[in-house]
């Protein structure tokens, strides 16, 4: 109803102004949706790009009635080169864990200084080979539910239990994309553990492990001076002494060399030298003798 019709229709001064009120508040609230219009034919020719612009993105699935497989593919055809050198091994007075600390994607050296030993608590510690994502998440995600389990329980988790977890926790995310490749070493109530546990759920019990690009060298190392009855100070010249030469026949292992000792106490620090150090320890150099001058005979 217009307001003029409203005044010769003799209406109440009250209904008058009300509508008055109502059809000036109406004008103003008016929303300008012009910046919201299609875009006018004005282009010519350019209007079947703009057309193709504005549109929701689209893609087409690919043809193959396995997708699973193709999924797989498509991951390894994507997957970057990594490259490490982890080592672990029991012995009669705990865990002994060393390892490099280069990261880096095919040719090319990211990092020198990469925290490869992660402790997941004051009695477990676990080793990152593989994406350093990935690994760096799910032992702070491993590390949570260690902790939570010690408080619903009021005992620390064993290292079977923390091992068992992590590796359900990646058969649930097999084949989409995450690359895991770590040890879980520890003391419980048993005495030292050692678990070998990747990113398809697989999950492994042992003695000595290697894990990385620099592995087979390490292995050659640690399977010649390996004994169960090595001191501390003897299996913490191994480790370091495997992994030195992991990184020196290993280009994509480097750096520091770290050294950790897990016994009934916890976990400790033990050192961490640099390889190119390293190297003048286990090569000292050797002053070379000046051969005699050939002396023309008078």
């Amino acid at each position: 109803m217009e307001l003029k019709e409203v005044i010769h229709g003799k209406e109440p001064p009250d209904r008058i102004l009300k509508l008055h009120i109502q059809l000036n508040w109406s004008a103003i609230m008016k929303l300008d949706t012009s910046g919201l219009e299609s875009f006018s034919t004005q282009f010519g020719p350019c209007t079947d790009v703009i057309e193709e612009i504005s549109s929701a993105p689209s893609f087409e699935l690919p043809n193959t009635t396995h997708f699973d497989d193709f999924q797989k593919e498509a991951i390894q055809m994507v997957k970057p080169a990594k490259g490490t050198t982890t080592l672990a091994f029991i012995f009669k007075e705990g865990v002994m864990v060393a390892c490099d600390s280069r990261a880096s994607m095919g040719g090319y050296i990211s990092s020198q200084s990469v925290k490869k030993i992660i402790e997941i608590n004051p009695y477990m510690l676990g080793t990152m080979a593989g994406g350093a994502a990935d690994c760096q998440f799910w032992h702070r995600n491993l590390g949570i539910k260690c902790r939570l389990h010690e408080l619903a329980n009021k005992r620390r988790i064993s290292v079977t239990g923390a091992s068992k977890l992590l590796a359900n926790i990646l058969y649930s995310y097999r084949g989409m994309g995450l690359s895991v490749g770590t040890m879980i070493a520890g003391w419980d109530e048993t005495g030292p553990g050692l678990y070998y546990v990747d990113s398809e759920g697989g999950r492994l019990k042992g003695t000595r492990f290697s894990v990385g690009s620099g592995s087979p060298y390490a292995y050659g190392v640690l399977d010649s001076g390996y004994r169960h009855d090595l001191s501390v100070e003897e299996a913490a010249e191994l480790a370091r002494r495997a992994i030195y030469h992991a990184t020196f026949r290993d280009g994509a292992s480097g750096g520091v060399a770290s050294v950790y000792h897990v016994g009934p106490n916890g976990w400790e620090k033990l050192s961490g030298d640099d390889v190119g150090e390293l190297h003048y320890k286990y090569f000292p150099v050797i002053p070379s003798t000046v051969e005699e001058e050939m002396v023309e005979a008078a």
